[in-house]
């Protein structure tokens, strides 16, 4: 039988890549996504995943889509939590608490509501992977872009301590810290960024590459394979793990 998959933002970008790599491996996906104009082209282009309209920061919505979603699967194999917005881009000094918020709900809060409904299952069975979007900025900081590097270092802290909590029933939680990945979501960033700092859009994407030791932006089909291997037997034993997909950081872009 192939496995039972639960991803979070999963009708575009990262989020569908991974959903097609596990698919491409034999997988039920179940995927959930707040753009209704994403979730229509998943619905046109990619029938055979079923996907829903769930806003992962909200505690009844999780509830009601976890509910549906191991019912229709029969169980859980693996749960992505691939949820985040960017964030607001400024100084500290700028950034409303609202703003504040609203990325560590989205970035963190998500990640907790759906590992929770997801650790009971994967228990009971005595299997299951839990992989946790983090990002290049948990683990280095990222200037103009505090609440989103704040929400991806809590997700490697979060993910470390799940797979402590986890370990003795051979659950296993990982989290992936993808580089810069191509994209639609990307792009804004990076428009964002030099929109801030008054400089080219060229000189901000030219900084990020050129801090890698390769110099290209990340494929979302590369992380997607990440997880496809996170979730195989062939990574039995890799567990509480922050594994980066960026060609190298060498040396992390901090805008000024």
């Amino acid at each position: 039988m192939g496995q039972r998959v639960m991803i979070t933002a999963g009708a575009s970008g990262i989020g569908l890549a991974i959903a097609k790599a596990f698919m491409a491996n034999g997988a039920k996906v179940h995927v959930c996504d707040v753009d209704e104009k994403a979730l229509d082209e998943v619905a046109k282009h990619h029938p055979q995943i079923v996907a829903a309209r769930v806003n992962v920061s909200d505690e009844q919505a999780v509830d009601r889509w976890f509910e549906s979603a191991t019912k229709a699967l029969g169980g859980l194999d693996v749960l992505v939590n691939n949820a985040g917005i960017k964030g607001p881009t400024g100084g500290v000094e700028e950034i409303s608490f609202d703003d504040w918020r609203e990325c560590l709900s989205v970035c963190l809060d998500s990640h907790f509501l759906c590992a929770r409904r997801a650790i009971p299952i994967m228990k009971e069975s005595r299997s299951g992977s839990i992989i946790n979007m983090s990002s290049g900025a948990g683990l280095y900081g990222y200037g103009l872009r505090s609440p989103y590097a704040a929400a991806k270092w809590a997700v490697i802290g979060f993910t470390k301590s799940l797979a402590i909590e986890l370990g003795p029933y051979d659950v296993r939680a990982n989290a992936i810290c993808p580089g810069s990945v191509e994209g639609a979501r990307m792009e804004r960033v990076m428009h964002a960024e030099a929109e801030m700092r008054k400089i080219p859009y060229e000189v901000v994407y030219k900084e990020l590459v050129q801090s890698q030791s390769i110099k290209r932006l990340v494929k979302p089909e590369e992380v997607a394979d990440m997880c496809v291997f996170l979730a195989s037997p062939g990574a039995k034993m890799v567990t509480g793990q922050a594994i980066s997909v960026d060609g190298h950081t060498e040396t992390f872009h901090i805008g000024s």
